[in-house]
């Protein structure tokens, strides 16, 4: 959480003074910054320095006699740990949605927002449903931000050194990408797109940035014209070598200019995604004469659509991800037991930095013993966290961020004393949740599928003992990007985006037994075509890329079909011949014994 001089219980206090101020009746603020992406730096961390809450998704709304924070099922139990209880109350924000909340208790009240920190799809989607006229909830957009106001010792805002991302691991040049681009821009008759993703702009430009301490980007806005030409905006001195290496047609300006050549585009269309940038845009196009046109962001498609040389880059990044949990899981069985949850995402993190090609994390690693694996999110801190005790189940999901490839990988392990076997209701949980796992790797489906509809497969062996879990089952991986990537997903939500040869996505079903133990087994797929052809065209099938063991046991092999042990030994005799080369001692014994047939 951000420090401060201010005691956490008086922020509340003193942003209800600020909103007074500007004669508003209450504030909602949401966790993202003016990128709107997953992560934020440390002085975009209003959200955590107002409440306490650390999730990486959430909002909270203040009013003059009371306030509310919400966030999903990843982070419920977070927040009822971080939260003053007597100042705020806790939402899921899902079953209890920000709009109702506002129309029980704001109902004709003025509530000033951020416009650099909400997007039009964000701002849409806070109105309450079926008020009156009169008693509807009126949104201000604020000139300055009450939290701003009264963060005084709110951190630097980070620029980084803006770098290139070499051809030979982009696999395209910044120029054909631009130009796909641009043709799109003309067909559909718009002068312009506004880019506000810094994960867009890092993908179109080819160039990387330090600026969050997990997502290596850049930030800043962009501007590209439907004649392939390019403005970027940030600060000119921050470009390595001068930006000699940025390509033909792309122009770099301060950022104080954008505002300027927003407004030249008077009487034409200019394009921007309702989901990935702020109003504020909107605001300023209007003001200029120029005609917002609210369309998905058109990088974010062919971003996801991995190029060969971003797919191989991708194996490589998986292959030594694979190296780094082995050696960690072989070390965890001989020292973990008497551990921190801190120490030992400590020691994981050292193997996975022990390459030279490691560029640093993903995300923090998710380190939890017994009932901390229940909380899906769990963060562990130094002095409050818990010790790995024998006869005890241990969550560790974790990444990388390399030069050519992002990882994102999760296991779940028995600690035992000698001869002690998990309990039958561990493995039967975990064993249903291998056997989802299974299924979702092991399908086979038509092009045009969309990944809601492969969610029942994670989850079917589940239900069948009357078990769930409370998030998506798969998400998309970022080329030394995000960890987390649109548009493809797979999950109980209907997104209608198509699974496409090229795209990756995590494969994580889980269980979650709240108060004793957390279950999720992760590995990471690409999506490619396979030699089955159907009446309406061609089929697609997965092809795994993560390669670390899965624990033997914690399966209950009664509860497998033949088909899905032929599976697991089949996945472990793949370890075996792609990690063992690379291990040696105790730690390749460790390997043989971990992936020996069930």
């Amino acid at each position: 959480m951000p420090s401060s001089s201010l005691p956490l219980r008086e922020r509340p206090v003193a942003v209800r003074k600020a909103l007074r101020d500007q004669s508003l009746d209450g504030f909602i603020l949401p966790r993202g910054d003016g990128y709107l992406g997953e992560y934020v730096a440390p002085s975009d961390e209003r959200l955590a320095w107002l409440t306490g809450f650390t999730g990486s998704a959430g909002l909270a709304i203040v009013l003059e006699d009371k306030a509310c924070v919400f966030s999903d099922g990843r982070y419920t139990a977070q927040m009822e740990e971080q939260v003053p209880h007597d100042l705020w109350e806790r939402r899921h924000i899902t079953l209890d949605p920000p709009q109702q909340w506002l129309g029980d208790h704001a109902a004709g009240k003025r509530i000033g927002y951020d416009p650099r920190l909400v997007s039009p799809d964000q701002l849409a989607a806070w109105q309450p449903r079926e008020q009156a006229p009169e008693a509807q909830t009126r949104f201000v957009a604020v000139e300055m931000n009450p939290v701003d106001l009264v963060w005084q010792d709110r951190p630097t805002p980070p620029a980084s050194i803006v770098t290139p991302q070499p051809l030979e691991l982009a696999g395209e040049s910044s120029a054909g990408k631009r130009q796909k681009i641009a043709r799109e821009l003309r067909n559909a008759g718009q002068a312009a797109m506004i880019l506000a993703d810094c994960t867009s702009i890092a993908w179109l430009f080819n160039l990387r940035g330090q600026d969050l301490e997990m997502l290596p980007v850049a930030q800043g806005y962009a501007l590209l014209m439907a004649d392939g030409q390019a403005a970027l905006f940030m600060d000119p001195t921050r470009f390595s070598q001068g930006g000699d290496w940025l390509e033909e047609g792309i122009e770099v300006y301060p950022p104080q200019e954008l505002k300027k050549h927003l407004h030249a585009f008077t009487g034409q269309k200019v394009r921007l995604d309702p989901a990935t940038t702020p109003a504020w845009f909107v605001e300023q196009l209007e003001a200029g004469g120029v005609t917002p046109v609210l369309a998905p962001d058109l990088c974010t498609l062919p971003k996801a659509l991995k190029n060969p040389v971003e797919q191989e880059g991708h194996r490589k990044a998986q292959a030594l991800d694979g190296i780094a949990m082995a050696r960690f899981l072989s070390w965890l069985t001989q020292h973990g037991i008497g551990e921190s949850e801190t120490a030992l995402a400590a020691q994981l993190n050292d193997f996975r930095r022990a390459a030279p090609e490691c560029a640093g994390l993903s995300f923090e690693t998710i380190s939890g013993v017994g009932p901390n694996g229940a909380s899906p999110h769990y963060r562990a801190e130094a002095g409050k966290d818990r010790v790995l005790t024998p006869n005890s189940v241990y969550l560790v999901d974790s990444g990388g961020q390399y030069h050519f490839g992002t990882t994102d990988i999760t296991r779940t392990v028995w600690l035992g004393e000698a001869g002690a076997q998990p309990p039958q209701h561990v493995r039967n949980a975990f064993t249903r949740v291998l056997k989802g796992h299974i299924a979702l790797a092991r399908a086979r489906f038509p092009a045009g599928t969309p990944g809601y509809r492969l969610d029942t497969l994670a989850r079917a062996a589940l239900w069948e003992a009357g078990l769930d879990y409370d998030h998506g089952t798969g998400h998309g991986i970022g080329s030394y990007l995000s960890v987390h990537e649109g548009p493809q997903s797979i999950s109980p939500a209907p997104r209608p985006t198509a699974l496409q040869a090229g795209m990756i996505l995590s494969n994580e079903p889980a269980y979650y037994e709240p108060g004793a133990f957390g279950i999720r087994i992760e590995n990471l797929l690409l999506v490619r075509e396979n030699d089955v052809k159907g009446p309406r065209g061609p089929f697609l099938e997965f092809e795994t890329l993560s390669y670390t063991p899965i624990d033997r046991q914690l399966i209950d092999t009664a509860l497998l079909t033949p088909q899905e042990r032929r599976w697991v030994d089949a996945y472990h005799a793949e370890t075996w011949r792609r990690v063992s080369p690379h291990l040696e001692g105790k730690e390749r014994q460790w390997l043989e014994t971990a992936c020996a047939p069930l």
